[in-house]
């Protein structure tokens, strides 16, 4: 297809802030989100007939970062085929824009964490971050950015995981960096500089979890070190043992911070901040409470992990081998972070990927789901 021909394909149209630059076939373009990782808006595809979100990747040639970051991005959400991770129906690249095409949910987590949830849904809702959490963490995939605002659900509460910007394949032994995660969110290992591995999710859907019982941040740090401040006023200063995993400036600064006992979960998490114990499923706030208790703890390793978080009586009513055991995503790519480029470079990896996109969505389908050819101009 000639350029002139792909341009008459196209029309602009200003997004809140932003101009989108689009397919014809996407009408009636909303704006319904923004964060770092770009803007969302929805529209209707009078392709498939269905209303669609649309992701316009922020700047993604900016710099190395921001492309390396695009492109991993697309690699993660291309590979995944989770009923609990959202599903990318098309890519477009055009100049030096990204575009995502997925499916359009209800609402964020936000929204859902303001609503007074019976326990039936809690518990649901818990179930499908930890499935979704469990496919990425098979192939070796640490999201890194979980929070209320990068989990959508639909009006039947059904639950995806979203924004793979942050998010990177584990290494055995490799200790990652401490500069990602939302600070709210952000397990005690990454703060302080720890390293980490998979279960530092864990963390994030306990705080998640604390976040939907009492309608409001458990940890509400305003910067980094008042962050861990706030950790362990609540939950109490950790053990020597806990210390000594500390390199030594650092254990130096948290030894020389007041000690706290802190709260027992009974005080943190009373029966008042629950809804009535479930007589369907025996689904109880002390049960609840057990499994906060072991999502939130300081030292990784006495932290729970997503496989046992699944088997616990609060979860595993809803458990599901064809859901828990799916199999996991096949990530082609096995440099994925190593990798190092120019901005040039970046951009040639990305519509290559596009391409790809354009080639396995040829009969109609992508992963099961309806889709048609992506359109891509450079």
């Amino acid at each position: 297809m000639n350029r002139n021909k792909r341009e008459k394909e196209y029309y602009s149209i200003d997004v809140g802030d932003s101009t989108f630059t689009v397919l014809k076939r996407y009408q009636n373009l909303r704006p319904i989100g923004s964060g770092a990782q770009g803007i969302v808006c929805s529209a209707y595809d009078h392709v498939l007939e269905r209303n669609v979100a649309i992701k316009k990747l922020s700047r993604p040639f900016q710099n190395q970062t921001h492309a390396k970051r695009a492109y991993r991005e697309l690699v993660l959400m291309k590979c995944v085929n989770h009923k609990n991770v959202r599903l990318v129906f098309l890519c477009l690249c055009l100049s030096m824009c990204v575009y995502l095409v997925m499916e359009l949910m209800d609402a964020n987590l936000c929204q859902v964490i303001q609503m007074e949830l019976d326990h039936e849904r809690l518990s649901y809702l818990l179930y499908q971050m930890l499935c979704g959490i469990k496919h990425l963490h098979a192939a070796g995939i640490i999201h890194r950015d979980l929070k209320p605002s990068n989990i959508v659900v639909k009006s039947d509460c059904t639950l995806k995981i979203l924004d793979f910007g942050l998010a990177r394949t584990a290494a055995t032994g490799l200790l990652m960096t401490p500069y990602v995660v939302t600070r709210y969110y952000r397990a005690p290992e990454v703060i302080l500089g720890m390293g980490y591995q998979a279960n530092v999710d864990v963390w994030s859907v306990g705080c998640i979890m604390a976040e939907m019982v009492r309608g409001s941040v458990l940890f509400p740090g305003t910067d980094h070190i008042d962050q861990w401040n706030k950790v362990i006023e609540q939950l109490g200063t950790p053990s020597q043992e806990f210390m000594l995993k500390l390199n030594q400036s650092v254990r130096t600064y948290v030894e020389n911070r007041p000690r706290y006992a802190g709260y027992s979960f009974e005080k943190l998490f009373p029966d008042v901040l629950f809804p009535a114990d479930s007589d369907h499923n025996r689904l109880k706030a002390s049960q609840a409470r057990d499994l906060l208790s072991k999502m939130l703890v300081i030292d990784a390793s006495k932290r729970i992990s997503v496989d046992e978080a699944l088997q616990h009586p609060y979860i595993n009513v809803w458990f599901d081998p064809s859901e828990v055991e799916a199999p996991p995503p096949a990530i082609t790519d096995k440099q994925l972070d190593e990798r190092e480029h120019t901005v040039e470079e970046w951009k040639e990896l990305i519509y290559k990927e596009v391409l790809d996109w354009e080639e396995r969505t040829k009969n109609g389908v992508i992963r099961g789901q309806p889709a048609s050819l992506a359109q891509v101009q450079q």
